[in-house]
């Protein structure tokens, strides 16, 4: 299964469609949001446009209610700290990294991954066996427009440009 994780739209609707198209053209079965949608038009886009399930995070800036994601079916809120389980792959989400540390004592099994967004840089590290991964930013603020695509049978993680699409 390939899953995008992305963060930090920050209502740039423009490079969320480019990612989006590319998304469908790949066949992106799920997408990991690490927060920063902004507004609750952007998160309603997002669920409009993408045919799987989206996880999403609350980012710091995020100017909606979670009330408002409520109708949008294929949105699962995983508040400030998402944990899940897909494909086999134990997963946590969050969107500053500041929650990391949190993510890993809450987490029912070690994650094999955590997502995360908020400083709008590509990053990736180790934590014991957790790899934790930062696709950067779709919003093109500090940081080109980056996301990344995690391959859960082989779980290769690999980070895109979206200029290079």
């Amino acid at each position: 299964m390939l899953i995008a994780i992305i963060s930090d739209i920050h209502d740039n609707l423009v490079n969320l469609e480019k990612f989006l198209t590319w998304s469908r053209d790949q066949e992106i079965e799920k997408i990991i949001f690490c927060g920063d949608t902004t507004t609750s038009d952007t998160a309603a886009y997002l669920a409009d446009n993408f045919p799987g399930e989206i996880f999403v995070a609350r980012g710091n800036i995020e100017l909606y209610e979670e009330k408002e994601l409520k109708p949008l079916k294929n949105i699962n809120y995983g508040g400030e700290i998402g944990i899940i389980e897909l494909d086999g792959l134990n997963i946590a989400f969050c969107h500053e990294p500041e929650k990391i540390e949190r993510a890993l004592k809450i987490a029912p099994r070690n994650p094999d991954f955590i997502f995360y967004g908020h400083t709008h840089k590509p990053w990736l590290d180790k934590r014991g066996s957790t790899i934790v991964a930062n696709p950067g930013n779709l919003a093109n603020i500090f940081h080109q427009p980056t996301f990344a695509v995690l391959d859960t049978a082989t779980r290769k993680l690999d980070l895109k440009i979206l200029a290079d699409l």
